[in-house]
């Protein structure tokens, strides 16, 4: 990250803490203002390698998501759901992921990116159960009863798509436990 554009600043406020941002493009860096230039190089490029990290953990690569994806099917799903690869796509606006099961390829909305490990592991078991059931009846929303967080992260994924104007179409969708009446 020694190419990255930082700004430092100093506080006269701050006596203790140290903190780094993204902003407007480039890492700021806020530091108290009593603190040495050596101890500001040292603990500038401390915040890089922290800022690198958090982001490195909220925005997974591709290989991390198929880690991901397994360790999720095996939990949840007792290993079935074999994706072949899941990776970020740009193209998706109203959906938050698809598949192929033909081909047992998983993608997943860059939209997703920072949001909440539990949201994304969402929608990776959502994928993964797809692979297994093509369609939201019954027999899908069973796959996902066993996932603690869904309803948190269906209602989370719901808020955002609310705030951004999305209208992520869910006539298709059986809420989990209800009775499926097309059958």
């Amino acid at each position: 990250m020694s190419t990255e554009d930082v700004e430092v600043r100093r506080s006269t406020r701050r006596r203790r803490t140290v903190s780094a941002r993204r902003e407007a493009g480039r890492v700021v860096v806020l530091i108290p203002a009593s603190m040495s230039r050596a101890e500001e190089r040292v603990w500038v490029a401390r915040m890089l390698k922290k800022l690198e990290a958090g982001e490195r953990r909220r925005r997974p690569s591709d290989a991390d998501l198929l880690a991901r994806a397994s360790d999720l099917s095996q939990r949840y799903l007792g290993g079935h759901a074999r994706p072949t690869s899941i990776r970020w796509v740009s193209n998706q606006r109203s959906r938050w992921g698809s598949c192929t099961p033909a081909d047992g390829s998983i993608r997943l909305s860059d939209r997703l990116r920072g949001m909440p490990s539990y949201v994304v592991d969402y929608v990776i078991l959502h994928e993964l159960a797809h692979l297994l059931v093509a369609g939201h009846n019954r027999a899908f929303w069973t796959l996902l009863r066993s996932y603690p967080r869904l309803e948190r992260a269906r209602g989370f994924l719901d808020g955002v798509a609310l705030a951004q104007g999305i209208d992520i179409a869910d006539d298709d969708v059986e809420e989990p436990g209800v009775e499926d009446v097309t059958a």
